[in-house]
């Protein structure tokens, strides 16, 4: 498979369920960044040539609004191999049955379960390990301040967080 490799930084991070067990070397991916419905359409409209990106995002936006009205009818919605998304509720419990009512339901939202397009990902795909976004952060404060070398103290903080990609501490330095 030709193109960009997915990057990845590696971070460490404590266990949530065991907060006082040591912290572990966890690899994060490094979005390359977000695709609007735009770019996608963009996308989608030069891989056939036959749509417009006009068309294509007419399509879309249609197709949202179709989920949206289907969800709201309780259907779930197969999307071939793409995946499916099936709606569900999100209660707070009654103490019986009967006690149970409507408004014991907080939120309604899907889930989305990937189809046969979505598989073997990881066997396809090439990675790239990266810095963090901290690190990258700390690196270019330090060139925008013609330094030769960058402030890693905010990039091992155990509270510290990086926003990029959930990375929580770097390896401190040797």
């Amino acid at each position: 498979m030709a193109g960009k490799k997915v990057q990845y930084s590696v971070s460490l991070r404590p266990n949530p369920q065991h907060e006082s067990d040591p912290w572990k070397a966890y690899g994060m991916i490094q979005l390359t960044g977000k695709y609007t419905t735009k770019d996608l359409c963009e996308h989608i409209a030069a891989h056939n040539g036959i749509f417009s990106r006009a068309v294509v995002e007419g399509v879309l936006i249609q197709l949202g609004s179709c989920i949206r009205e289907l969800i709201l009818q309780g259907y779930s919605i197969v999307l071939g191999e793409l995946g499916t998304i099936t709606p569900t509720i999100k209660t707070q419990g009654a103490t019986t049955r009967a006690d149970f009512s409507v408004d014991d339901i907080t939120d309604m939202d899907v889930n989305f379960t990937p189809g046969e397009v979505f598989e073997n990902l990881r066997a396809d795909a090439e990675f790239e390990q990266t810095s963090t976004r901290a690190a990258q952060a700390a690196a270019l404060a330090a060139q925008k301040e013609g330094l030769t070398s960058a402030d890693w103290s905010n990039t091992n903080s155990e509270s510290g967080s990086d926003s990029g990609s959930g990375d929580v501490q770097e390896d401190p330095e040797p």
